[in-house]
């Protein structure tokens, strides 16, 4: 008898440790299964996270080297716009150039020779006490069309390269040659061909004209230029320091002659472009004024 509620005591205590026991893992459980659930929400929001940095690094990747990308798809020597590109670049770099040393002239005629230069004069007159007239009033049309005269023949050369290449791979080309512009602008030097092209071979391209730009601030030298000019046509004289105070990234220097001419080199500090031209103005007889 006793063994037997010993018995039953035993079994009731062991019933009793189990419901505790299930009692308590049962929040265990419940915690494991919020655990799995956060840590698998953790590493959703991760894969997007990493998602998202790497479309960024393509995007920027994609913005850093778009043009080497298209020049893969498209090679240089079957796309029009860069074959004409750097076909005539040079060309009118070396024109700038040119016009830049000699005061806006391509063959000055009436020039100042300063340190085996011919340097053109831009306001000029022979006459002693007497302020100069203008050579070129409208030097910024003068200097676009000096420009354009002297690559229109390495334009057509480069259309005819460029006609003759298509040819030689089957192609059907249609090239209709225009006028070509030059413009100065702000910071650049704007060349736009004028000429439609068509190409047609499996299927057609168009183009309807041809832009070239070279990164150039002749512009703004031709600008202050023509203030100096206006100086020296109404006084005789310009105050150069006063432009250096203006333009902090302009040189401007000023060489006074034993004839009474005037040269003129302003030069850009950040890059190096120049422009100079001669004046005489208020010119005085030898043993005279200024230069005595």
């Amino acid at each position: 008898m006793t063994n037997q509620k010993r018995g039953t005591r035993a079994q009731t205590q062991n019933q009793g440790l189990q419901i505790i026991s299930s009692k308590r893992s049962a929040p265990a459980q419940t915690q494991n299964q919020g655990l799995q659930i956060i840590s698998s929400k953790r590493s959703q929001v991760t894969i997007f996270i990493i998602i998202g940095i790497l479309i960024i690094l393509m995007g920027v990747l994609v913005y850093m080297f778009y043009p080497e990308i298209k020049t893969t798809i498209i090679p240089e020597s079957k796309n029009p716009t860069s074959f004409i590109q750097s076909c005539i670049e040079k060309d009118i770099e070396d024109v700038v150039d040119k016009l830049s040393s000699q005061g806006g002239y391509l063959e000055p005629v009436n020039y100042f020779l300063y340190q085996d230069s011919k340097i053109g004069y831009l306001c000029y007159t022979n006459e002693y006490y007497e302020t100069c007239v203008m050579q070129q009033p409208l030097l910024k049309k003068y200097i676009e069309d000096e420009i354009r005269d002297a690559i229109n023949d390495k334009v057509d050369a480069c259309f005819d390269s460029l006609v003759q290449s298509y040819e030689e791979d089957n192609y059907q080309v249609n090239l209709q040659k225009g006028d070509i512009i030059v413009e100065l602008l702000p910071k650049r030097i704007v060349v736009t061909l004028d000429s439609s092209l068509s190409l047609t071979k499996e299927s057609s391209e168009n183009y309807e004209k041809f832009v070239v730009i070279l990164n150039n601030n002749l512009y703004e030298l031709v600008s202050i230029a023509n203030s100096i000019l206006e100086w020296e046509a109404t006084y005789g004289d310009a105050e150069t320091t006063l432009y250096m105070d203006y333009y902090h990234d302009l040189k401007v220097e000023k060489m006074q002659q034993s004839d009474g001419t005037t040269i003129y080199i302003l030069t850009d500090r950040n890059n190096q472009n120049k422009f100079q031209f001669a004046s005489r103005s208020v010119a005085w007889p030898p043993g005279y004024g200024v230069n005595s």
